[in-house]
């Protein structure tokens, strides 16, 4: 159920001023909220004795039986614009009234929504109404499902034709703004199957905390792979015959709340091969990759640091060759063809590297290349992390 919000703040713009025939209006719509009570008891024996009590009875936004419970039973309408999350989908009513006493025509109303990266067109619509009476409306209900934060800028434009055949103008800017609801960490941990060796299977650890200051319904959180991987979830455990959360049945998250989801996966990295594999009883040599340092988020077109930890899981020396190789949306910063020099058995090296994206929104480092030049073999590291672009500054359409 939605119904009409809080109209959106408008933004003030350097136009003429000047009396115009219709009237907009745009409002947020939201889901309505259960009235908030505060009840005041006491005890018998004091003074005013049963007279709190029997006014909460009274009270017709109060649940019969319950009138001490701070929710009531009736709906209230939203009094502010509240929150916009992304992921979310905004909705808007946009209303265009003929405060005048005459007919006008060729009423055509736009509404597009200005990102720092784009601009959207919202409207139903794109024909004009012939003609418009006066006390009468042209509604129209807007969607659109947020995929960036930072700032966003609707703009409503209406143009129209008045009796005596001009044509007028005007249009109105209503600003808001998108917040990132959760954070979200990644740790990956390689398993050992001894004291001394490190195999190639890897345990992912999703760190999820609701940066939000409200409670959150964890409706469903999974790992969706790329083709080449499979992945077990470890978050269930089983309860007779079924299975149920580690996390139990309350999926709530409150506010500054975090949790940690565990995944398994069988292989590490998914390796090119130039020469075939034959190594008989020795087994695969294999390349831990993993990040120690990654920024949240980062600002779009602007040089960000990253550190790496590399590690040799095999039981032979590596010799390790470096390569960055940019794609559509990360640019890396640096000399591709790096030589990292001679690596021993289960040792580790941190290496930093800075990079920038020229794409705003979540985007997926990616693009970097390890070669063991002693037996030819390389392994391609993808979607090694996620970082959240943003723009520091956005200048409207005016």
């Amino acid at each position: 159920m939605q119904v009409k919000g809080q109209l959106l703040d408008k933004m003030d713009v350097n136009q003429a001023k000047q009396e115009h025939l219709l009237a907009l209006k745009v409002m947020r719509l939201t889901k309505p909220t259960l009235f908030t009570n505060m009840p005041v008891t006491c005890e018998d024996r004091d003074l005013p004795g049963d007279l709190f009590g029997r006014l909460m009875r009274e009270d017709p936004s109060t649940i019969k039986g319950a009138e001490s419970l701070l929710l009531g039973e009736m709906l209230t309408l939203p009094q502010n614009f509240g929150n916009i999350f992304l992921g979310e989908t905004f909705s808007s009513y946009i209303s265009v009234h003929n405060d005048s006493t005459q007919v006008v025509k060729d009423i055509l109303v736009k509404a597009d929504l200005q990102t720092s990266s784009q601009r959207l067109n919202l409207s139903a619509s794109n024909s004009a109404v012939a003609e418009l009476k006066p006390e009468c409306c042209i509604d129209d209900v807007i969607h659109h499902e947020v995929k960036e934060i930072g700032t966003h800028i609707l703009v409503c434009a209406v143009s129209y034709t008045t009796q005596t055949g001009d044509k007028l103008y005007f249009r109105k800017f209503f600003k808001f703004q998108v917040l990132k609801p959760l954070d979200v960490k990644t740790k990956f941990y390689n398993a050992e199957s001894d004291l001394s060796s490190v195999t190639d299977e890897v345990f992912l650890e999703a760190q999820i905390q609701n940066i939000t200051t409200s409670p959150m319904f964890m409706e469903k959180v999974s790992l969706e792979p790329s083709m080449m991987y499979n992945v077990t979830e470890l978050n269930t455990v089983c309860s007779g015959e079924e299975r149920e959360s580690t996390f139990g049945k309350m999926s709530y998250l409150q506010p500054m709340d975090t949790r940690q989801y565990l995944y398994y996966q069988p292989g590490g990295e998914r390796t090119i091969t130039d020469q075939p594999a034959a190594e008989n009883g020795s087994g695969l040599r294999r390349c831990s990759f993993s990040l120690e340092l990654v920024p949240d988020t980062v600002n779009i077109e602007q040089p960000f640091d990253i550190t790496c930890k590399i590690t040799n899981c095999s039981e032979r020396t590596m010799d390790l060759l470096l390569e960055m190789c940019n794609t559509r949306s990360v640019h890396w910063c640096g000399v591709s063809g790096r030589q990292l020099g001679k690596l021993g058995p289960s040792a580790s090296l941190s290496i930093p590297l800075q990079l920038l994206s020229s794409v705003q929104g979540l985007q997926s480092i990616s693009g970097l290349r390890l070669t063991d030049t002693f037996l030819k073999r390389t392994y391609e590291y993808d979607d090694i992390a996620q970082v959240c672009v943003v723009c520091p500054y956005l200048s409207p359409e005016t």
